[in-house]
């Protein structure tokens, strides 16, 4: 029980120190052990029918950086400053039959090819009546899954008093012509979900973390 108690606390300590950092310390560049850990908890991270609906392009570059600062308003401080920036992408062929989907099932997962035939039908029921057979509908659901991958890294890299931000204030038409010209993205297979960028902060918040009590946001039933 002592142990666990250490690790709660530990954990909500790392929930505590995490802010969306605006501009952090140009003089601190994360590790590359450290780094690679936070990518292994987003590949780590679950995805629905395990398709693992994402790809994290790590833009390190300062030139790249400083051609998608003009169409990236959410990012103004971070891309400049950011130790580590990371776009991170959707899929868009995820239809049941695309070799994309059908590699996941066949080689990843090493299903049989009576269990892929199986799950490929349920996948393709799900897309015709849940996201009504629309290619936009099936990249949005892709997106919002890599929100989970996002949330993993955030909270691996405060439990290493890593700081990061989430960002989506950016023109998702323009950074994706921008990637696309810099041979990063074939916009057929990919969309851009989300950014994030980690680094370590150049000075504390002002204010503390403020969230409402949790009587406020869950209902018991």
């Amino acid at each position: 029980m002592i142990g666990t108690e250490s690790k709660k606390q530990e954990i909500l300590k790392a929930y505590q120190f995490r802010h969306a950092c605006r501009v952090f310390d140009t003089n601190k560049k994360i590790s590359d052990e450290d780094f690679h850990f936070i990518l292994e908890t987003g590949r780590l991270s679950p995805s629905s029918v395990g398709l693992e609906p994402w790809k994290f392009v790590v833009i390190q570059d300062a030139a790249l950086r400083e051609k998608l600062k003009p169409v990236t308003g959410g990012a103004q401080g971070q891309l400049p400053t950011a130790s580590h920036f990371v776009v991170i992408l959707g899929r868009k062929d995820l239809r049941h039959d695309s070799a994309y989907v059908i590699k996941m099932l066949k080689d990843i997962h090493h299903m049989p090819e009576e269990v892929v035939q199986h799950v490929s039908s349920h996948y393709k029921s799900f897309i015709e009546k849940e996201l009504e057979d629309n290619d936009r509908l099936l990249f949005e659901w892709a997106s919002k899954q890599t929100y989970i991958a996002l949330g993993n890294m955030m909270t691996a890299a405060a439990q290493l008093g890593i700081d990061s931000c989430p960002i989506e204030g950016f023109d998702r038409q323009q950074v994706t012509i921008i990637l696309q010209n810099e041979g990063i993205i074939n916009a057929n297979d990919f969309g851009v979900a989300c950014m994030v960028a980690f680094g370590y902060r150049q000075e504390d918040p002002k204010r503390p973390k403020e969230r409402q009590n949790l009587d406020e946001i869950v209902e018991w039933r």
